[in-house]
């Protein structure tokens, strides 16, 4: 750490507890979104006005430029105060990125502003009732008609979706054409009359899902970006950013949650246990790997693009993240399985509950084991259809 970055330590940490002891003293420690959107939506314009929305995307486009170590410090101060999920994460961490580097100028003039400023939130309309883990299946329906983009079909999963003020969307613009061949990707606005929402229930009693039914909505021509037909490229991109510095704030956040874990079976005397103090110090190994794997990854970037090491990584986390939810609920018992208010059982709870999807979303194991095979290890594709 040179001094500079402990500086920057300083002001964020400063910056931080300030914000979480005052105005937004009900965010501090917050899990579950959907009871704090509007302040969450002032949370986002405060770290807006602050400088520290976006500090990783280039200062040419509003944002601070910071280097590697610079988000990883941010990203501790962060987690270290408790600080609420980021409601602006999709236009932050994956769009925002992925217009600097495919947009047009005028996108990135009228897109970003709004980002940064906590002015915008996005959700992501990429996965489908059979179009999940096999994204290239998509059926969702874009076509140009008198300068217009009108889109037809569903979404599912859809992060934020119930909340979002606008969505991007990968559809099939070229009828006739399969797999990632024929694709755009197109920005849409969630408020207009050819866009319907609806939560889907959660194990948690959260709708943080939605579905997203489209109806002739309609985007700009302006509104596509990069070029017609290969959305593909930009889509991979924006997955790339997933795999990225954003994995530094995951981390952080599954910081927090190993910390809840000890301090648990400090509570209920379960760290006298010699297995549960061995079950602790492997998952506490596990987030260390997870933690530098990623500088490491990251560090030795080059020209904005990950290597194939970087494919490992959803698959790990998912499978440590589930493993520290079985965790858990084994330190808890069957005071783990008693709802405390309603159907809130407790944050460790709720975290073994969303942990069982962390090995589905975003792609499953299995698609990320293929991914790895064929494009990391430059195996021969697995044989797909009947035999």
């Amino acid at each position: 750490m040179t001094e500079a970055l402990e500086a920057f330590r300083a002001e964020v940490r400063c910056w931080l507890q300030a914000r979480l002891a005052g105005e937004f003293a009900e965010l501090r420690g917050v899990t579950r979104q959907a009871d704090h959107i509007e302040a969450l939506r002032c949370w986002e314009a405060a770290l807006g006005d602050a400088g520290l929305s976006c500090i990783g995307w280039p200062v040419a486009y509003g944002g601070g430029g910071a280097s590697i170590a610079a988000q990883l410090v941010f990203a501790e101060e962060y987690a270290a105060a408790t600080a609420p999920p980021r409601l602006g994460h999709l236009g932050v961490e994956l769009l925002g990125p992925t217009l600097i580097a495919f947009g047009t100028e005028a996108q990135k003039q009228r897109l970003l502003p709004p980002i940064r400023r906590g002015q915008a939130i996005w959700c992501q309309g990429y996965s489908e009732p059979n179009a999940g883990s096999d994204l290239a299946n998509v059926r969702t329906q874009a076509r140009l008609l008198d300068g217009k983009w009108r889109v037809n079909g569903q979404k599912i999963w859809t992060s934020w979706g119930l909340w979002a003020d606008r969505i991007f969307v990968l559809a099939r613009s070229e009828a006739g054409r399969s797999g990632p061949a024929g694709l755009s990707f197109l920005l849409l606005d969630m408020n207009q009359p050819g866009v319907v929402r609806r939560p889907i229930r959660q194990m948690t009693g959260e709708s943080e899902f939605a579905e997203v039914f489209f109806d002739d909505a309609e985007a700009d021509e302006e509104d596509l970006v990069g070029v017609a037909g290969q959305g593909w490229t930009v889509a991979m991109a924006l997955l790339g950013f997933e795999r990225g510095v954003s994995t530094l704030v995951q981390q952080m956040h599954f910081a927090n949650e190993f910390a809840l874990l000890v301090e648990a079976t400090r509570a209920n005397g379960s760290a006298r246990d010699p297995l549960i103090r061995q079950k602790i110090a492997e998952a506490w190994t596990g987030l260390q790997i997870m933690k530098f794997n990623a500088l490491r990854l990251l560090s030795d970037t080059r020209s904005g693009e990950l290597d194939g090491a970087a494919l490992t990584s959803k698959l790990y986390w998912s499978r440590w993240h589930r493993g520290l939810g079985d965790l858990a609920m084994e330190i808890l018992g069957v005071a783990g399985e008693v709802g405390i208010e309603g159907y809130s059982f407790g944050a460790l709870a709720d975290m073994h509950l969303q942990s069982r999807a962390d090995t589905i979303y975003a792609g499953s194991s299995q698609i990320q084991r293929n991914i790895i095979a064929e494009r990391g290890l430059g195996l021969p594709k697995e044989p797909r259809g009947a035999l």
